[in-house]
C-alpha cells in the first residue's frame, strides 16, 4: 500500500532524510531507530542494507513501514523489487531510491506506478543533466553527493565539499538532497546551498539518543 500525498507534498518531506545503517543502530533494531528519529522530527525514511539477503530486506522494510510509514515517507535502497513486495504485502512504503548503476529510474516508474516516490543519487554535472533529460515525472528529487568522505558508502564519489555541492544543484530544477558525512554543522550552510534536505546515516543511527540527534538536526536546519 502507498500512503496517498507523501509524493504530492514530497519537499515538506525532503528536510531531515534518515538512511538507516542496520550495523550503525545496533543492538536496538532499525524500526526502532526509525521511530525515535521520527518523534525527534525525521521527514522521511530511506531503508538501506546492501549485506541483507533479499527475504531480511523486505522483513526489515516492512518492520519499519509498520513502525513509522503512516507518519513519514519509507523507501527502499536499490531494491525496487523488495518495494513491489513490500507493496503487495500490504507495508505503507513510499518509494525506492536508485543509484546510477541501478534499474534505469525510467523504467523504475513504469514499475512502481505514478503515485511512487522515486529518487535517484547523482554526484556530476553529466548525470544532473542525464535526469533532467527524462521525461517529467520520472524522479521526483536527487540525492547528490557525497558532501564529505564516509565510511557508511566506502565507494562513494570524490567529495564534492558545500561549495561543489552548490555548483551542481544550480543545474537541477529538480530538489536536491544532500547525503556523505553530513553533521550539524553543515545544515545551515548546505540549505543556504540550495538543499532542499539532508541524508543522515551515522549523525542518527550511531548516536545513543536517536530522538535528541534529530531533534538536534531539525533545529540546525531550521535555524
Amino acid at each position: 500500500m502507498i500512503r496517498q500525498g507523501f509524493r504530492a507534498d514530497l519537499s515538506q518531506h525532503l528536510p531531515l532524510y534518515l538512511v538507516t545503517d542496520t550495523a550503525q543502530c545496533s543492538p536496538r533494531s532499525v524500526a526502532t531507530v526509525a521511530a525515535e528519529a521520527v518523534a525527534g522530527g525525521a521527514t522521511m525514511i530511506q531503508v538501506r542494507d546492501k549485506e541483507a539477503s533479499a527475504r531480511d530486506l523486505l522483513h526489515l522494510l516492512v518492520t519499519v513501514a509498520d513502525s513509522v510509514g503512516g507518519t513519514v515517507p519509507v523507501l527502499v535502497d536499490d531494491r525496487v523489487d523488495i518495494f513491489l513486495a513490500a507493496r503487495a504485502a500490504g507495508a505503507q512504503v513510499a518509494g525506492v531510491h536508485v543509484g546510477q548503476s541501478d534499474v534505469p529510474a525510467d523504467l523504475v516508474r513504469a514499475l512502481v506506478g505514478p503515485e511512487t516516490i522515486v529518487g535517484l543519487s547523482a554526484a556530476t554535472t553529466a548525470e544532473i543533466r542525464a535526469a533532467h533529460r527524462l521525461p517529467v515525472g520520472m524522479v521526483d528529487y536527487l540525492g547528490v553527493g557525497a558532501i564529505h568522505a564516509t565510511a557508511t558508502k566506502p565507494d562513494h564519489p570524490e567529495p564534492l565539499g558545500i561549495s561543489g555541492f552548490s555548483a551542481l544543484v544550480t543545474a537541477s530544477s529538480l530538489p536536491c538532497v544532500a547525503i556523505g558525512g553530513i553533521s550539524g554543522a553543515d545544515l545551515r550552510p548546505l540549505r543556504d546551498a540550495g538543499a532542499g534536505g539532508v541524508a543522515v546515516v551515522s549523525a542518527i543511527c550511531a548516536s545513543k539518543d536517536p530522538r535528541s540527534a534529530a531533534e538536534a538536526l531539525k533545529e540546525a536546519w531550521c535555524s
